[in-house]
Formats: structure tokens, sequence, C-alpha cells
């Protein structure tokens, strides 16, 4: 069987030091949480210091800032200058139309769009947005929590999907679900978090490194 070549990107570091590792590791995008009521929450002053690391030592990784309902402008501001981010990632209610506006203040950075997903339904809102992102996300629907619930999105809604960006998928993504996911469901890329902690935020770098070399190996 070939090589599936999937993405991984780690989501929800808190620490320069787990930053370094995971890069390590292999991922190819590292996510940070922008969003102030999350348990993986950190300043805008300490992610970019994390990212301009990783830009320094590992400039191939993707470096992504994860926001929800954010103000464009407030965005900017984080920035703290020159942005230190290749992607920003909506994971909130965003429409059609601040996509085009995010787009247009902010034409050199990456735009990833996360959708959560409730039933087979939902994903019929997606296509509209394809031609203004790069990127496309399925999280699963929890009421509590935008992300990192570590919930899974059924799997019967996710096969056969085509999209005409690249998708990722996130949500509860563990060792056991893994190979499903490889050989039935096949996204461009998974998005790990919760299923890899220890605490919200700090993660398990021994799983995350059997996870991470049975994607390689896959």
């Amino acid at each position: 069987m070939p090589k599936t070549n999937t993405l991984v990107k780690i989501c929800g570091l808190t620490s320069e030091e787990q930053a370094l590792e995971v890069a390590k590791l292999g991922a190819h995008a590292i996510g940070i949480i922008s969003v102030e009521e999350s348990p993986r929450y950190i300043s805008a002053e300490i992610k970019k210091k994390i990212f301009k690391t990783l830009e320094s030592l590992y400039p191939g990784i993707e470096r992504v800032s994860v926001v929800k309902n954010c103000s464009i402008d407030v965005i900017i501001k984080n920035f703290l200058g020159n942005p230190s981010e290749t992607i920003i990632q909506l994971h909130g209610d965003e429409d059609i139309d601040y996509c085009k506006k995010i787009r247009k203040k902010i034409p050199n950075i990456g735009l990833w769009k996360a959708f959560r997903i409730r039933t087979k339904k939902d994903l019929d809102n997606i296509k509209p947005f394809e031609d203004f992102v790069d990127a496309i996300l399925l999280d699963s629907w929890n009421k509590e929590t935008y992300g990192g619930s570590g919930e899974k999105i059924k799997s019967n809604y996710l096969k056969n999907l085509k999209f005409s960006k690249p998708w990722w998928l996130a949500g509860g993504i563990s060792m056991e679900w893994i190979d499903e996911i490889l050989n039935e469901i096949k996204p461009n890329g998974i998005d790990i978090s919760s299923s890899i902690e220890i605490s919200p935020g700090l993660k398990d770098l021994k799983k995350t490194e059997v996870l991470i070399n049975h994607l390689k190996n896959n």
C-alpha cells in the first residue's frame, strides 16, 4: 500500500519547549489558541515568541493562530508588528463576508476555516466558502466548546468527501481511529489536540511521537 502522506497538525501548544519537541517529531503544522476562554489560550506575546522561534529553527512548519469570532482589527493588533503566523484559522461562526474582509486586510497569510459538524447536512454549508479560504477543517459539534472537546464526527458523515480545497479532520483523533481515517476517510491532514494531552495545553510527547510515526509509516 502506498504511503498516504497525510499531514499532521498538533494544536493547542502552550510552551516553546513543547512546540520545539513537536516540530522535531515531524509535525507539519503547530497551532496556538488565541481564544481567551479556551483552557489552551496563551497571550499574543507568548504566541509571538513561540512562533518566532519556530520560524527560525523550523521554517517549513505552518504556524497556525486559532481565533474565534474575533474582530479583524484585534487579530492584526495581536500580530504585535509583523505577523509571525503563516495561517489564521477561523474556528467560530465567521461568515463568507468576514472571510472576504480578512482576505483583503491580511492578504499574505493563509486562511483556514473550521466547521463544526453535528449532522450530515452541516457539510452542505461548506461549499460556498471554498472560493474564499485556503483549507477547510472539520471538527465535531459540542454545545460546551468550539474545539478541543475530544469528541468525534460520525465516520459515516466523512466517507467520500470531496472539496476543491485541502481539508483537515479534527475532533477526537486517536490511535484507535487512525487506521480508519487513513484508509477510508482520507483527509489531506489531521488536527490533533486533546487525545494526546496530559492536561489542557500539555502534550504527552510519547503519545505524540507514536501517532506521528504511525502516520509517517502508513
